[in-house]
Order: structure tokens, then C-alpha cells, then sequence
């Protein structure tokens, strides 16, 4: 009996080296087939089926509308170089026979995309992030992105040449968005009745800005918009005295603007190439001689004021510092008072007592008879 265990202890372990080895096998094959499974069952033509998370691209293909075939675990889902033109409603959920509830990205750069209906991306409950970028929309819905109430992040870089601020305000009205894209778009002032509150980060890199005027710094101070950062990189900023209230903002809360230290000087001539942080106040024109607007002027008065009591606070300290000082030295002084008193009072005595010698007569009358 003594002689059997180890035998049976070896059987036993070279069936559990079995098993490991049938389980690996099984998970390595299981790994391996299951995207040509995936391709086979849910893939559409022309696309390129991904796992791990699920992803499907349709790249360069000239897709008049989107997949119908698309499999319903997709999470990532890109369509780049088609032809969409219109996006109906629930354009990627087949009118809704389709719903695509795991969808979180969805990437539509260049596609030709020129009007979108209402709720065209309803079916979509986990949309996060949307890239409509390189697009030459003409038509937005007002409703066009209800149906999704996780969206983020909405990339629409390049894709409002064609289309004006009304329409892209009445879409972003009631979106809960954390990031907006608008770079390249030739915007000459700041969007603002289109931000959505709560926003957090607005791009507006590569556009037409010349500045940003006081009443929109002061929306972007709002409190719906009170955490927004702001990218202005690659913009034609004037440096004139007209930039000034955006350089005050920058620089009294600098997280604001995360590319301020690339922010560059674009006129006039002077200042070209100029950083902008690096700017003084009479580089910018703000001189004596030029009328100043009546923010400009309240702002004035405003830093005049301040000097003045800076000033007033300044004389004050050195007030008390002195009367400090001869506080602490009161009977040095005292002393030296009563020392100067009796020095004044030795001096008067003598002049006193030369004064009563002489004028004594007899004195006088002695100063014949010596000289007989």
C-alpha cells in the first residue's frame, strides 16, 4: 500500500497538467475564431470587423447610407470617406428595428454629410463621443442629437462653413456636453448662445479670431460656464489695446487658456510674432492721448483708486511704525529732554550772572580812579 501512492499521486497530477493544457487550447481557439465568427455572422460588406472592444471601420468606401448589417455589440464605429448627404432619423438603427445600445464612439469625419434630420441618431442610448468633423453641413435639426443622453463630446472641426450659428444653438440646447470641437471653422467672435451650459473645454484653434470683447469674457465667466478652458492656438489675434481685457483674463486666471504660452501676435506690424503673455501695455496702444471706451475708462478709475489707497495704507504703516519707535524709546527721550533742559538752563544762569556783573555801579565808578 505504501508502494501505490506515489503512483496514484502522479496520475492524479498528470491528469490536472491534461486539463490545463485542454483549457488553454479551448481558450486560445475560442480567442482566435471569434473574430472570423464575428465577420461571418455580423459584418458588414466592405467594413473591417475588430473584437476586444468591438469595433467595425468602413474606411474610403462610398456608402450612400449607413450599414444595415451592422452587428448589434458594436461599441466603436468608424465610417470615413462615404457619401451619407443625409442623415435621416435613426440613421444607425434602422428606424429602430436596430438599436445599437452598446454604441459609445462614433467617428463620421469626411463623409460628405450635408443635412441631418431630426433625432437622426436615435437608437444610439450610449452614444459618449460623436466626430462629424470635415463635413459640409447645411441643415441641422433642432432635435438632431436628442435620443442621446450620455453624448460628451461632439467634434465638429471644419463642418460649419456652411452653416450659422442659429441652427448649431438650437441642436446644442439641451445636450449635457463636456467637450465641443470647433476648430477651423473661420468663427470671428466666440459662439455664445450656442455653448451649452456645464461645458468644460471649447475648441476654437485654426479660426478667424481677432480678440474676445468684454461682454464675452463675461459669459464665459457665467456660472454655467464657470469651469470652461478655453484653446485659441492658431487664431490672428490683434494686439492692440482692443486685446487688452482678454490679456487681463488670461493672465488672472491662466488655467482658463491651456495654449496661452503659443498664442502669437498676428498685427499690426509692430508686434507680429510677438507672444502674447509677453506683451506690455504700451505695446498695445493704450496711451493717454487715444479716448478710452467706458469699460476702459471704469477700469481706470478703478486702478487709480486702488493706488490710492495702497498709498494711504503705505503713509498709515509708516505712521505707526514711528510713533512704534518712540514708544519704545520714551525714556531714552525723556532723559535726553531733561539733559538738553538743564544744558539750557546752565547757559541761561551765565549769561544771567555776567549780565548782573556787568551792570554793577560800582563796578563803574572803579574804572576812573584805577586809571589816575
Amino acid at each position: 500500500m505504501a508502494g501505490r501512492r506515489p503512483a496514484g499521486a502522479g496520475a492524479l497530477r498528470l491528469l490536472r497538467a491534461r486539463g490545463r493544457a485542454l483549457s488553454l487550447l479551448r481558450w486560445l481557439g475560442m480567442l482566435l475564431l471569434q473574430p472570423l465568427l464575428q465577420a461571418g455572422q455580423g459584418c458588414p460588406e466592405h467594413c473591417s470587423c475588430f473584437s476586444t472592444p468591438e469595433f467595425v471601420q468602413c474606411s474610403d468606401v462610398p456608402l450612400q447610407e449607413p450599414p444595415p448589417d451592422l452587428p448589434r455589440g458594436v461599441r466603436n464605429l468608424s465610417i470615413a470617406g462615404g457619401n451619407l448627404t443625409v442623415l435621416s432619423r435613426a440613421a444607425f438603427a434602422g428606424n429602430g428595428s436596430r438599436p445599437l445600445g452598446n454604441l459609445s464612439l462614433l467617428l463620421l469625419a469626411r463623409d460628405n454629410i450635408q443635412t441631418i434630420a431630426e433625432r437622426a441618431f436615435q437608437g444610439l442610448p450610449s452614444l459618449e463621443e460623436l466626430d462629424l468633423s470635415l463635413n459640409p453641413l447645411r441643415a441641422l435639426a433642432a432635435g438632431a442629437f436628442r435620443g442621446c443622453p450620455r453624448l460628451r463630446t461632439l467634434k465638429l472641426n471644419q463642418a460649419l462653413l456652411l452653416l450659422g450659428e442659429e441652427p448649431l444653438a438650437g441642436a446644442l440646447r439641451n445636450l449635457s456636453l463636456r467637450r465641443l470641437e470647433l476648430a477651423g471653422n473661420e468663427l470671428r467672435e466666440l459662439p455664445g448662445a450656442a455653448l451649452p451650459d456645464g461645458l468644460e473645454e471649447l475648441d476654437l484653434r485654426n479660426n478667424s479670431l481677432q480678440g474676445l470683447s468684454p461682454e464675452e469674457l463675461a459669459r464665459l465667466d457665467s456660472a454655467p460656464l464657470g469651469r470652461l478652458q478655453l484653446y485659441l492656438d492658431a487664431n490672428p489675434l490683434r494686439c492692440d489695446c482692443a486685446l487688452r481685457p482678454l490679456l487681463d483674463w488670461m493672465r488672472n486666471a491662466s488655467w482658463r487658456v491651456p495654449d496661452a504660452h503659443s498664442l502669437r501676435c498676428a498685427a499690426p506690424r509692430e508686434v507680429s510674432g510677438t507672444e502674447v503673455l509677453h506683451l506690455r501695455l504700451e505695446q498695445l496702444g493704450c496711451g493717454a492721448g487715444r479716448e478710452l471706451r467706458p469699460e476702459e475708462a471704469g477700469e481706470q478709475e478703478e486702478l487709480e483708486t486702488a493706488s490710492y489707497v495702497f498709498f494711504g495704507i503705505v503713509l498709515a504703516l509708516i505712521g505707526v511704525i514711528f510713533l512704534m519707535v518712540l514708544y519704545l524709546n520714551r525714556r531714552g527721550i525723556k532723559r535726553w529732554l531733561n539733559n538738553l533742559r538743564e544744558a539750557c538752563r546752565d547757559q541761561m544762569e551765565g549769561y544771567h550772572y555776567r549780565y548782573e556783573q556787568d551792570t554793577d555801579p560800582r563796578r563803574a565808578s572803579a574804572s576812573p580812579s584805577s586809571g589816575l
